[in-house]
């Protein structure tokens, strides 16, 4: 069935450069010996009973983590304006498409400038997308969540995650310390945050001090 209707094409197309094309008759014989030689070469090479495979371009997962969701929610973000493009781009991230959840959460913040949990998420998307990695534009965009909202304490939390994700620990203690500092004693993301620092505590080697052998020598 196949070459019955790549011939029709062929004869079709030959009739096409014919009568509109107003193809000359001095090359009638060479245009359909080019038609024939590309039907040849299809003949040799082609395999018309191969199964078709249908490819879609996909992206790795790689940080997104599910916990920063309650995170997030418990820093503020639980209804409103923001939820309806979080829920849409965590989704996204869920099925692998980190680059579209970050740039559909870049036309969050063009249409809601002001929200502050906007940015937060795209921030956390970027981190995302970069593979852990924070880049100049999550900086911007956590940056821009605390001038929007400065006692919000989501941008310094996830600031500090994606520092240390990205191996930059004495930032992200700063950052965590100091917002652990103006935290209430009952705040929910608390004993979160004093876990965290405690563990980067322990992780981080002790530095030898003027007492130590290793000083002396």
């Amino acid at each position: 069935m196949g070459w019955i209707i790549l011939l029709v094409m062929v004869l079709l197309l030959f009739g096409v450069l014919v009568f509109l094309g107003k193809l000359p008759r001095t090359a009638y014989e060479l245009t359909g010996a080019a038609l024939l030689f590309g039907v040849a070469g299809y003949a040799w090479q082609a395999n018309p009973g191969m199964a078709g495979v249908s490819v879609e371009p996909t992206e790795k997962a790689n940080s997104f983590d599910e916990r920063n969701i309650e995170s997030r929610q418990e820093m503020g973000e639980r209804f409103g304006t923001a939820r309806q493009w979080l829920v849409f781009s965590d989704a996204l991230n869920r099925r692998g498409k980190h680059g579209a959840a970050a740039n559909y959460l870049r036309n969050g913040v063009k249409e809601y400038p002001n929200n502050p949990d906007l940015w937060v998420g795209l921030g956390n998307a970027l981190v995302v997308h970069a593979d852990g990695v924070i880049t100049p534009a999550a900086q911007f965009a956590f940056q821009k969540a605390a001038d929007i909202s400065p006692e919000h304490p989501g941008p310094p939390f996830f600031l500090g995650m994606a520092y240390a994700q990205s191996g930059k620990i004495d930032q992200a203690r700063a950052v965590w310390t100091e917002l652990l500092e103006r935290s209430s004693e009952d705040a929910p993301w608390r004993k979160d945050l004093e876990s965290r620092l405690a563990t980067m505590e322990q992780m981080q080697p002790s530095l030898p001090t003027s007492d130590s052998p290793a000083a002396d020598n």
